[in-house]
């Protein structure tokens, strides 16, 4: 039997597939939420879920929570003395699920599909992966949470052809995807989200405001176990407002005892700095699948942070419509997964559906960009395969020799969306020879063909010999966060760029690269063209000359921004 499995980053879930739909399998405790906690004590014994959990409460960093966002990553865990990666502590919660769902079934357990968020780049799926065959588990699918909770919902069922917003806010990460229906092909129309942010930010909030009322209260002199208790009065105050307009929070610190009161409009205004952060990704998602929001059939609430009223309230101004909530947001995505594996064993009760992903990230090469004769970019971000490109796809760019006499070319092959190579991942290199002549008479196909298990084969081929040289790139593990990567982007961008006496030509060229990053196929070429005029008129020091390039750059990105 295949299950379906939701690994989550503060619950996970297992489910199967019955004659009656979708069923989930309770846990040793009879809950179907396993809490994404792994403990270890003294005797190296690993405790998984609410055992974890209540360990951790007695002996405060003795446990492990929140991995999922370090999944890919090389960051280490320390349990005792040893040290566990985040695909390590996955496992050993999904070998907790394993173990349940056979003890259910009374049966072996040997396959399942498992979710991820559809925002996880191929280190993260393949971390994911791996976790699963440490756990003893054959992975027969890796499948988006939007897209599995859209199979839970029917959504393949229920038209001939529909458009659908899957809005999945869960402990940790944040997802929102774009799905459009016609015949028995459910196709991802772009995906878009954020690894850091979810219904643990929005206790953080909480907190935040807790420590604001007290001043006097030092929480870097605070020990783990008062930390602890702070968080889960914290965690309570946020799932009391479901029921209450108002709620209060008492913690006991040291001998004294501290209450807090908050309404939930007070709540609501202090999460604006959130709410902020998730409007980027739909604008995003939106604009990758050139759909406007009044094309959308339905709105779909996923995640377990969905369940708070302010985040209802939100999406229903947001989307100006009521999402559809006919499933418990928990246990949406493991449902979903059920009947993908349900699929997988092509259960005769089960409409067949075609399933379709898209490519998270852009993948590119790096190249030297010749402007106009004699002038010359170097380290420039050739785009091949587009982020939101449907898989599988395969996708050629010629590129032509840069020097004179060149003897080799070296193919940088790269993941990100900055138009500046060295700001964006590297996932290898291939270097193929080439007959030495002048600069611009050699040249190679590259071959890029990205497929559903998150594998690119890179194929370079040169024209005048016919020499073909493949790679496979599986990736590696990646150190390094989003929000590192993209901080250390602004960094870089800044650096680029020579001293301005005004701070307006700053804003200007990042709000020319923002709208690059946010673009697509030729509009991106457009865009850099006019960036770099606008650099080039920078870079003269005459002040008339830059007026009059800055003057139209901005008549360019207001043109860019009515479209």
């Amino acid at each position: 039997m295949i299950v379906g499995i939701d690994l989550g980053t503060t619950n996970s879930l297992v489910a199967y597939y019955t004659d009656d739909g979708p069923k989930l399998i309770p846990n040793r405790f009879g809950k179907n939420l396993t809490p994404s906690v792994v403990s270890m004590d003294e005797d190296e014994q690993i405790y998984v879920g609410e055992t974890a959990v209540e360990r951790n409460l007695l002996y405060p960093g003795s446990a492990a929570s929140v991995f999922k966002r370090d999944m890919g990553s090389s960051k280490k865990y320390k349990l005792q003395n040893k040290e566990f990666t985040a695909e390590e502590l996955s496992s050993f919660v999904l070998r907790a699920l394993k173990e349940d769902a056979e003890k259910y079934l009374g049966e072996e357990v040997t396959e399942a599909v498992i979710s991820v968020p559809a925002y996880f780049n191929d280190a993260r799926r393949r971390a994911t992966k791996m976790a699963g065959e440490l756990a003893g588990l054959k992975v027969e699918r890796i499948i988006s949470e939007p897209t599995a909770a859209a199979i839970a919902y029917g959504l393949y069922q229920n038209r001939d052809h529909a458009r659908y917003l899957v809005f999945d806010l869960g402990g940790g990460t944040f997802d929102v995807s774009i799905l459009e229906l016609f015949d028995n092909i459910l196709e991802v129309r772009a995906v878009a989200g954020d690894n850091f942010l979810g219904g643990e930010d929005f206790t953080h909030v909480i907190e935040n405001l807790f420590f604001e009322a007290y001043p006097e209260l030092d929480r870097l002199s605070m020990d783990n176990k008062t930390m602890n208790h702070i968080h889960k009065q914290a965690e309570r105050m946020k799932k009391s407002f479901t029921d209450e307009k108002t709620a209060v929070m008492t913690c006991t610190i040291g001998e004294q005892a501290y209450e807090y009161k908050l309404s939930l409009a007070q709540y609501e205004d202090a999460c604006s700095e959130l709410f902020d952060k998730i409007r980027q990704p739909v604008k995003r998602s939106l604009s990758d699948a050139h759909i406007r929001l009044a094309d959308i059939d339905k709105v779909v609430l996923v995640g377990g942070a969905t369940k708070s009223p302010v985040v209802r309230r939100f999406v229903s101004k947001l989307f100006r419509t009521i999402p559809d909530t006919n499933i418990n947001p928990d246990e949406a995505v493991a449902m979903g997964a059920a009947i993908q594996a349900a699929m997988k064993e092509r259960v005769d009760s089960i409409k067949e559906v075609i399933l379709t992903d898209v490519c998270p990230f852009t993948l590119g090469t790096e190249v030297v960009r010749e402007w106009e004769e004699g002038y010359f970019e170097n380290g420039v971000f050739c785009p091949i395969i587009d982020r939101n490109t449907v898989i599988p796809t395969s996708r050629t760019e010629r590129v032509y020799t840069a020097h004179d006499n060149q003897k080799q070319l070296r193919v940088n092959v790269l993941q990100g969306e900055s138009r500046f190579a060295a700001n964006n991942l590297s996932l290898g290199e291939i270097l193929v020879n080439v007959p030495a002549k002048k600069a611009g008479e050699e040249a190679v196909d590259i071959t890029y063909t990205y497929d559903v298990n998150s594998i690119l084969e890179v194929e370079v081929k040169v024209v005048s010999t016919d020499e073909v040289v493949k790679r496979v790139f599986k990736g590696r593990d990646v150190d390094m966060s989003e929000e590192e990567i993209k901080a250390r982007f602004e960094e870089l961008a800044y650096l680029k760029i020579h001293p301005r006496d005004r701070e307006e030509n700053k804003y200007l060229l990042y709000l020319g690269e923002r709208v690059y990053e946010e673009s697509l196929g030729d509009m991106r070429y457009v865009i850099e063209q006019e960036l770099h005029k606008y650099e080039k008129a920078l870079d003269t020091y005459d002040n008339g000359k830059i007026e009059q390039a800055k003057a139209e750059f901005k008549k360019f990105l207001e043109s860019i921004d009515e479209m």
